[in-house]
């Protein structure tokens, strides 16, 4: 994949392009369904190139930096990220005032016309741009009209919920991490480089990988959760039990960090290696405990649980979904809890989830394309969160 920092970077025989603009924060489900489009647009011989417009800094950032809502991904992931979407290139978009005071038509014309040549713009359906966000889907196609271009506004699906990156930073906030999985298609993460902690864990018999909580990234709330470790040195990846927040048992303390025990290990030494840890469900909220016994009780007791929550093959391709989730059977009891088994033979790689009425064997075999099975999913009972996307059953 390409990465141009600048218009002067865009090679000037680009050719015609399928270009979809957005900020892309967390490529998340929303912003996948946008991308495949731009994808199957470009199986025409005639605009064969898929071209992603970005931003970074945040716009909001720049123009009320007092409102600039935490990122789920900075600009070094989400180009990870585009590029195992099938991006063929990203033009990143430095923004800043100037850049904010174009109208729609001056950013039409100097990056879709000039810049990209493009042939086809795939945009979300809500999609706003220029001065004042003055610019939306029908003024782009009133304006490729006579600039030799088509548009197409393609819906954030998500069943009764659009996915979108407020809903995910909503479920985070909450922390609710197997909600913001559901929306980005894979478990929320958080990297960073182990820093040398209080070694309170060690003395206690859990010690800790310690990582700063993003200055300006999105964090789980404050709790404990089940998840993994991985090695951004080596690439192996661990089982983990997560906790977030301050310590509130221990006096004076007051940054907040991610602390991640892998589980059975005391081996690890981790300092100033870079990490990714993944969430997959929340185990508890945070506690402030009258005394240390009871604390080490409870963390006893959030490692048995983080021992029951297996995943799935932690190697996998992001393009493939190949995300850990939780292999259970029968119905759920709480409204919280989902229903998921497996069909013989099937993997969960590269599957789309959809909601069903059947909570059991709902993979379907024969329809398994790149390895993968479809899979769906059900919450009984009061919803605290919405069902999977409603879009037919598909591996991808």
């Amino acid at each position: 994949m390409q990465i141009w920092s600048s218009f002067g970077d865009v090679p000037g025989d680009l050719g015609p392009t399928v270009v979809t603009i957005g900020n892309f924060d967390g490529v998340h489900l929303g912003h996948q369904h946008v991308l495949r489009q731009a994808r199957d647009t470009a199986v025409d011989p005639a605009v064969p190139k898929v071209v992603v417009v970005t931003f970074d800094p945040h716009p909001i950032a720049v123009l009320r930096p007092e409102h600039a809502p935490p990122t789920l991904t900075n600009i070094e992931t989400r180009l990870r990220l585009l590029e195992t979407a099938g991006v063929d290139a990203v033009l990143v978009i430095p923004f800043d005032r100037d850049i904010a005071s174009w109208t729609p038509e001056e950013f039409i014309d100097r990056v879709l016309v000039s810049a990209l040549s493009a042939r086809a713009v795939v945009v979300g359906a809500n999609f706003r741009f220029g001065n004042r966000a003055a610019g939306d889907v029908a003024l782009l196609r009133t304006a490729g009209e006579t600039r030799r271009f088509v548009v197409e506004g393609v819906a954030l699906d998500g069943g009764p919920q659009v996915w979108s990156s407020t809903y995910i930073r909503n479920c985070l906030a909450a922390g609710d991490v197997a909600g913001a999985a559901e929306a980005l298609g894979r478990p929320f993460t958080v990297r960073g480089v182990v820093v040398k902690g209080d070694q309170r864990g060690r003395e206690l018999g859990f010690p800790t990988a310690n990582v700063p909580t993003p200055v300006d990234g999105a964090a789980p709330a404050d709790g404990v959760y089940a998840g993994r470790l991985t090695r951004l040195d080596t690439g192996e990846t661990l089982p983990a039990a997560i906790s977030v927040g301050t310590n509130p048992t221990f006096d004076g303390e007051r940054e907040r960090r991610v602390e991640s025990y892998v589980l059975d290990r005391d081996d690890l030494e981790l300092y100033g290696v870079e990490v990714e840890v993944a969430f997959l469900e929340r185990l508890r909220g945070m506690v402030k405990f009258e005394g240390i016994d009871a604390l080490i009780e409870t963390m006893h007791g959030d490692v048995r649980r983080a021992r029951e929550i297996p995943g799935r093959d932690p190697a996998g391709d992001p393009r493939r979904g190949r995300e850990l989730v939780p292999r259970r059977t029968g119905c759920p009891t709480s409204s919280t809890t989902s229903a998921i088994s497996y069909a013989d033979g099937c993997t969960p790689a590269g599957c789309w989830w959809s909601p069903s009425s059947a909570c059991s064997s709902p993979y379907r075999q024969g329809s398994r394309p790149a390895g993968g099975c479809t899979r769906a999913r059900r919450l009984s009972g009061a919803q605290s969160r919405p069902a999977s996307p409603s879009v037919s059953p598909r591996c991808f």
